[in-house]
């Protein structure tokens, strides 16, 4: 996967032809098709980017695009002029959003600061001491995958649960204990792990800290039964055992 660099020049594409240029800034996101252009050897490169870019290379002359490929030979170089930054704002700009360590904060979410990022899930899901922030969902267009920033504040804990879906977690600040399927794992910054379909997976912040982590889950969770919480089983299980006791 090829790298977007911070205000990088891009040519962001829809329905295969070109609609605009822009840069990225780091803590941004997208789920765009886009492409760069190398002016030092007049060629265009394919775009990754947030790990949610369909790579396409498009004319050279702004026409619609062609698939990934070699260029035609007598294509000449883009039109050079100044990328103009990315407006989160723009409710056009709908696959782009912007997240940065205020966007985890419960206080700074006021109103006229939730105006900043009109094109992405504004509301932060607080509970038990864990914050989560959507970053990528069907608001921004896709259709298989969701990602979301995770933070567990000093004592957070996320009981036995399992999901029909698949989770990824990269963690990025502090240390968190982990448990799938009965066996515990200390992870820090830099690790990665994986939670398949019925996993049953729990989360308790292991430091004095917050702990904060990236998380993806594919497909998409369904409307109901997402979370399926062992303690709900459980609750159930003694009260059927009560009913057998009173009967």
């Amino acid at each position: 996967m090829r790298r977007i660099f911070e205000d990088e020049a891009l040519t962001f594409m829809e329905q295969d032809r070109a609609v605009g240029s822009g840069k990225v800034l780091t803590g941004e996101h997208l789920l765009r098709r886009a492409r760069r252009h190398d002016a030092s050897r007049e060629e265009d490169h394919p775009v990754a980017g947030g790990g949610l870019v369909e790579i396409v290379r498009g004319d050279d002359d702004g026409a619609p695009g062609s698939p990934v490929g070699a260029p035609p030979a007598d294509a000449g170089p883009l039109e050079t002029g100044t990328a103009a930054r990315i407006d989160v704002r723009d409710p056009r700009n709908r696959h782009f959003g912007h997240i940065e360590a205020e966007s985890m904060d419960p206080a700074m979410q006021t109103q006229d600061r939730l105006a900043v990022s009109a094109s992405m899930r504004t509301a932060l899901l607080v509970y038990s001491g864990i914050t989560v922030k959507m970053m990528i969902d069907s608001d921004q267009g896709a259709d298989l995958s969701t990602m979301f920033m995770v933070q567990y504040e000093e004592g957070g804990f996320a009981g036995a649960h399992d999901h029909p879906l698949e989770e990824t977690y990269l963690i990025l600040d502090g240390e968190v204990d982990a448990v799938f399927d009965g066996e515990t794992y200390r992870l820090g910054p830099g690790d990665a792990a994986w939670a398949g379909v019925g996993c049953v997976h729990e989360f308790r912040n292991a430091g004095g800290g917050r702990v904060r982590w990236l998380e993806t889950q594919a497909p998409q969770p369904p409307p109901r039964h997402s979370y399926r919480f062992a303690r709900d089983w459980t609750y159930l299980e003694d009260a059927l055992a009560d009913e057998r006791r009173n009967t």
